[in-house]
């Protein structure tokens, strides 16, 4: 069954900001602010989004209570998170997106988010945006291309992504539904009511700030649990600020990839330009794919919506 397209925004459009995870300043997420205004649309900014609880933006109540009431507002069509860091799994037994399913709206972000992409690309069939996040916008309030591309995709652009040939690449073609995000947090799933079921799809996974060894700590999870053997294709987003011990692991971060993916007869594609780098270009995430990797680089084209739900559409739960 093909998941459930939010419907795109136009000018004029309310896009609600929350904190899920790590506190964030006024002046982090006042850029994006700007950049919307200045392109016609309306920003709603949760109650909360500016509190503090320890490193995090308010309680786990506050700030699950800010994401249901974003999803429950009909004029908010749009929910960016403002940034990442860690807290977004904490608010999973507090938040009721059976809500968010009978009334679609778009989730943005990317690193701690994947939390809410594996939720909701696997159990309740929606598509949801990796993307950039307000602590991301330029400080001056200008665009750049993540921010571009970002906006293209909320207003229903299918983008289709061109990327340099890379030495570990493996040649092939192939479809499925793209799912995944950051490594570590899809590690941290692993075994939850959130888990990703990669069977069949395209797996995407990027990371930061990681040990190498621990990267491949996660990559043999993902091949002894059998997540490997079911994919059709491997999208290998940005291997930021790895790091190693005193004594070198031996294999750089695209190598310990590379060398766990030998056995499986799939396309990969590596240094595809998300996550924690730049240009951190918008993924629709539960959207089906195409990739198609050959000696020249790597392709990938989202296919045209399946279905697209508006928010008014669906009558009160």
């Amino acid at each position: 069954m093909e998941n459930i397209t939010p419907s795109p925004l136009k000018p004029g459009d309310c896009i609600g900001i929350i904190a899920p995870a790590r506190r964030v300043m006024q002046q982090e997420v006042q850029p994006a602010i700007r950049f919307f205004t200045s392109k016609g649309f309306m920003v709603k900014t949760a109650p909360h989004l500016f509190a503090g609880y320890h490193q995090f933006a308010g309680t786990d109540e506050q700030r699950s209570s800010d994401l249901m009431e974003m999803i429950e507002d009909k004029t908010v069509k749009a929910i960016l998170c403002a940034r990442g860091g860690y807290g977004s799994v904490r608010l999973l037994d507090h938040v009721n997106f059976r809500k968010l399913q009978q009334n679609p709206k778009w989730i943005v972000g990317y690193s701690d988010i994947t939390v809410f992409h594996s939720l909701l690309n696997g159990w309740y069939g929606l598509e949801s945006i990796h993307g950039p996040m307000p602590f991301n916008f330029p400080a001056d309030g200008t665009s750049n291309e993540s921010i571009d591309t970002l906006l293209r995709v909320l207003m229903g652009e299918n983008p289709k992504y061109t990327v340099p040939h890379h030495h570990l690449n493996k040649l092939g073609k192939a479809e499925g539904t793209l799912v995944g995000g950051n490594l570590s947090i899809l590690y941290g799933l692993s075994g939850t009511n959130a888990d990703i079921n990669p069977q069949g799809r395209i797996l995407f996974i990027e990371d930061l700030d990681e040990y190498l060894y621990h990267i491949d700590r996660m990559m043999m999870n993902l091949k002894h649990s059998g997540k490997l053997a079911g994919i059709s294709g491997l999208i290998v987003g940005g291997l930021s600020e790895m790091k190693d011990n005193h004594t070198p692991f031996g294999f750089t971060a695209h190598e310990i990839i590379a060398n766990t993916l030998k056995e499986f007869n799939i396309p990969v594609c590596f240094d595809f330009p998300a996550g924690h780098v730049d240009p951190n270009l918008s993924l629709i995430m539960g959207r089906k794919v195409n990739l198609e990797v050959s000696d020249k680089g790597a392709v990938v084209t989202f296919d045209k919506p399946a279905i697209v739900q508006s928010f008014d559409s669906q009558e009160e739960p």
